[in-house]
């Protein structure tokens, strides 16, 4: 899904890679994996570079199963990023296609 949609952002909205940010959510016990987990994201998303000091990852504290266990490869979610006019444009198609208004998306 991850992949479709920074498709969908690069041939629709004519985004660069540049434009488009991830964050990821990792556990406590990820942060020495933190750039090999970031690198996944990236690599799933066709992105060459994507990481940007405005959309660091964040740390959730614990661990996935709670047990101490640091097994886990990757984060809970990956967050994308793109332009505000990009994110209006599609907030605005969603309201469109459900039949409500929510103007706090628009702004």
């Amino acid at each position: 899904m991850t992949r479709f949609f920074v498709s969908f952002l690069k041939k629709y909205f004519d985004l660069c890679d540049e434009e488009i940010r991830i964050r990821c959510n990792l556990f406590a016990d990820h942060v020495q994996r933190q750039h090999e987990i970031e690198q996944f994201w990236l690599d799933v998303a066709h992105c060459r570079s994507v990481r940007s000091a405005g959309h660091p990852s964040t740390r959730t504290p614990g661990t996935p199963s709670g047990n101490g266990s640091t097994d886990f490869p990757t984060p809970r979610s990956a967050s994308l990023f793109a332009r505000t006019r990009v994110v209006q444009s599609i907030f605005g198609a969603i309201q469109e296609y459900a039949g409500f208004e929510r103007e706090a998306w628009l702004e």
